[in-house]
């Protein structure tokens, strides 16, 4: 059995490849969330964009939690580099599956996502000790 579980065991040690790993699963989880509340029409479609906004900042913030957490020092660093990567990751999916161009408004929400997850960052530098 201990064979079995390190073969199919997967961890990332790379701080900002986990934190990207982490950031994504909790979008992804938070996504179906959001999409089971809109489903039971617990919520409507215009309060959406706002949710939205929620999940990715909670996603961002545990992304760069994780990240500073593995990486043990530079957690500011770490987090940004995990942030910057998010963000643009989500803006080149936005604008090749789903067609939309890149405009300022879409650029200045880098910088939002950058300082959130540097946040987090921080404080997974200081959940290590």
């Amino acid at each position: 059995m201990h064979i079995i579980r390190r073969l199919f065991s997967l961890r990332i040690t790379h701080p900002t490849l986990s934190g990207l790993w982490y950031a994504f699963f909790w979008m992804m989880f938070g996504a179906l969330i959001l999409s089971l509340l809109l489903h039971a029409s617990l919520m409507e479609e215009e309060q959406l964009s706002l949710y939205t906004y929620i999940v990715h900042s909670i996603a961002l913030l545990f992304g760069g939690l994780v990240s500073g957490k593995r990486s043990g020092k530079k957690g500011l660093y770490q987090g940004a580099i995990t942030g910057l990567f998010y963000s643009i990751l989500l803006l080149l999916i936005s604008f090749l599956a789903l067609d939309h161009s890149i405009g300022l408004t879409n650029l200045a929400l880098i910088l939002p996502a950058t300082l959130i997850a540097s946040a987090g960052g921080v404080f997974g530098v200081n959940l290590r000790k």
